[in-house]
């Protein structure tokens, strides 16, 4: 499975033309029975790339951080006015909400540009292939998809 994510973090990369500047789509979560432990260390363990960043706020949110290939970058930055010098990145967030005895968990991936006034935009990856990857990773550490 550990493929499985980094062949996530590929795709994420190869489509910054087809992102949009808009919420994407409720299909990237699942419910499992228990607190789904594997799925979030082979999260954790998938964001080994040269430059990646593992961050672990909390027991409920995790995120990998990624450099970006220099067409990507340049594409972000002209699409989105960023800021050259605050390059933009790659972002994998996966988070839990425990809902009674069941959790539910969310992915998102989005490319985050750094803007001159200091904010950053948005800006979420839509892709049906990427959402069925997630959909077989929920299924194989035992979540329902939803």
């Amino acid at each position: 499975m550990t493929k499985t994510l980094l062949a996530l973090s590929a795709i994420a990369v190869s489509l910054a033309a087809c992102s949009e500047q808009t919420p994407a789509p409720e299909t990237r979560s699942a419910l499992f029975d228990d607190y789904p432990t594997k799925l979030f260390k082979t999260f954790e363990v998938s964001c080994d790339g040269p430059g990646d960043k593992f961050s672990h706020a909390s027991n409920d949110r995790f995120e990998c951080r990624s450099p970006l290939p220099l067409d990507t970058t340049a594409f972000l930055i002209l699409n989105y006015d960023g800021h050259a010098q605050d390059l933009p990145t790659g972002v994998r967030r996966m988070s839990s909400t425990r809902l009674g005895k069941s959790y539910r968990v969310d992915a998102e991936l989005f490319f985050l540009v750094p803007q001159k006034d200091g904010a950053s935009v948005k800006v979420p990856v839509r892709s049906h292939e990427l959402d069925r990857q997630l959909i077989q990773l929920y299924r194989y550490f035992g979540g329902s998809p939803i």
